[in-house]
């Protein structure tokens, strides 16, 4: 990868669990990190199924889990337009907006989707 490190993507939990990512999920981030020409900082990106609980994520269907999911720190308007401009130009479907976060994911067992938090 061209702007992340693999530990990036680690829960916090589990050193090393970034390399659950599914590897196709990593090169579209990484496009859309290029497109976007902001710095990224993933919030979350894998999950155990213990430190999802303890957040109270999705218990059964979060996208984190399988490793196709980051949720990409960000609080000002600037930056927001950039992420998503890169997420939706590199192929994403499903984004969902947050006051202080981007969740990205590409599950294929899900509908496309842009939502807000």
């Amino acid at each position: 990868m061209k702007h992340f490190e693999l530990s990036e993507f680690d829960s916090p939990d589990k050193v090393g669990s970034g390399e659950n990512m599914l590897p196709s999920f990593l090169e579209k981030i990484d496009l859309a990190r290029d497109i976007s020409q902001v710095p990224y900082k993933i919030n979350s990106g894998y999950r155990t199924k213990d430190h999802n609980q303890a957040i109270n994520g999705s218990s059964i269907s979060s996208s984190h889990l399988i490793g196709v999911a980051c949720d990409i720190h960000c609080t000002d308007s600037h930056s927001r337009e950039r992420i998503v401009y890169g997420l939706i130009k590199a192929g994403f479907t499903r984004i969902g907006i947050a006051k202080t976060f981007i969740h990205a994911d590409t599950d294929s067992s899900k509908n496309p989707a842009l939502w807000l938090y």
